[in-house]
């Protein structure tokens, strides 16, 4: 596809994204934490498009690192109240679009690895804090932040169903049969889990990509 019309369709998805998330928090009633993932996981599924929409990795990158300024902006003034956090120094919006571009640029020519190094980012992080509120009922705090083993159980599912989703089925090189992406779509679940218990104030958005990056880079596909 045309770098430039890639570039205007993941812009308007974004937005439509968002979009969709602040309908869900002013007409039925969604408090922004929720709404917060709903934009995190509808963005971070944009990745198995971006093989189809780009033909470089530079055009998305530019637009991640777009993005990552309009966040602090709003995490600044607040213009989307549906990604507002409730802890005012999570700036875990602005370093999503971050890892993101990184991740694009280390495996570009290896899409399924660029696919699966951002699934326990956006499933992961995405589900575990709605498993979390809905089910924890066993919780832990690491640095005054508290977590529950539900929620992070959570992470570990969803994170390793999409992970593994994403090594089996992205085309590209290399090429993984579905018994073959299971071990290091477990490896990277086991190793981003632990990191997310222990990281805060948003730089789970760095650390889970940084161990997921760090695994695939050396994993013996």
């Amino acid at each position: 596809m045309n770098n430039t019309l890639g570039f205007f369709i993941c812009i308007a998805y974004v937005f439509a994204i968002i979009g969709g998330a602040e309908l869900l928090r002013r007409y039925r009633g969604y408090g922004s934490d929720f709404t917060r993932k709903v934009i995190h996981i509808g963005v971070g599924m944009m990745s198995w498009a971006l093989p189809f929409l780009f033909d470089s990795p530079w055009p998305f990158v530019i637009a991640a690192l777009g993005f990552a300024v309009l966040n602090l902006l709003d995490w600044r003034y607040g213009f989307f109240s549906s990604m507002a956090s409730s802890d005012a120094n999570n700036l875990g919006t602005v370093y999503f679009p971050i890892a993101a571009a990184t991740v694009s640029l280390l495996f570009w020519d290896r899409a399924p690895l660029m696919v699966a190094a951002l699934m326990p980012l956006t499933w992961g992080d995405g589900i575990a804090p709605v498993v979390g509120h809905a089910y924890g009922r066993n919780a832990y705090t690491v640095f005054g932040h508290t977590r529950t083993l539900q929620g992070s159980a959570g992470f570990f599912v969803a994170g390793l169903l999409f992970t593994w989703l994403a090594l089996w089925l992205i085309p590209g090189t290399p090429v993984i049969a579905a018994p073959a992406a299971l071990a290091p779509a477990i490896a990277i679940m086991a190793g981003t889990t632990v990191v997310e218990a222990f990281s805060i104030r948003g730089l789970d958005n760095l650390t889970i990509t940084a161990v997921a990056i760090l695994i695939l880079a050396l994993w013996p596909f």
